[in-house]
């Protein structure tokens, strides 16, 4: 585990979603309706899941937590950049709390919450 997390640190994704996208996702979620233009919220959620357990803090980390609260709609095909920070850690706890946010390539925010995590090694 990242033993130099600290208060401030933050890692990012960006990705455009498509059609072909979208419709996969409808295929895994069991539903037949037809994708609108925006992308689901569940999938830019995902991409808060992908940062935390891959990125920042990584891997071993374990959702407590999670509130997001959507702003906008996202565009579909559209760059959608997600982030999280670091904005409190409580190492005797084993806890870190992260700020998540979501802009669209025009500095929409699309959505912004936070995220309560479980980490192995905090550090001091």
């Amino acid at each position: 585990m990242n033993q130099n997390l600290a208060v401030g640190n933050r890692a990012g994704i960006t990705r455009s979603y498509t059609a072909d996208d979208i419709r996969a996702f409808l295929g895994l979620a069991g539903s037949d309706t037809v994708a609108a233009d925006t992308v689901p919220e569940p999938l830019i959620g995902a991409l808060f899941s992908y940062l935390l357990g891959v990125e920042l803090p990584g891997f071993g980390t374990n959702y407590l937590k999670q509130e997001i609260n959507f702003e906008a709609p996202a565009p579909l095909g559209q760059p959608l950049t997600a982030t999280v920070e670091i904005t409190r850690l409580r190492p005797e706890k084993h806890l870190a709390d992260l700020a998540t946010t979501c802009t669209a390539a025009d500095g929409t925010v699309i959505c912004r919450g936070r995220a309560l995590v479980l980490v192995k090694d905090v550090g001091a």
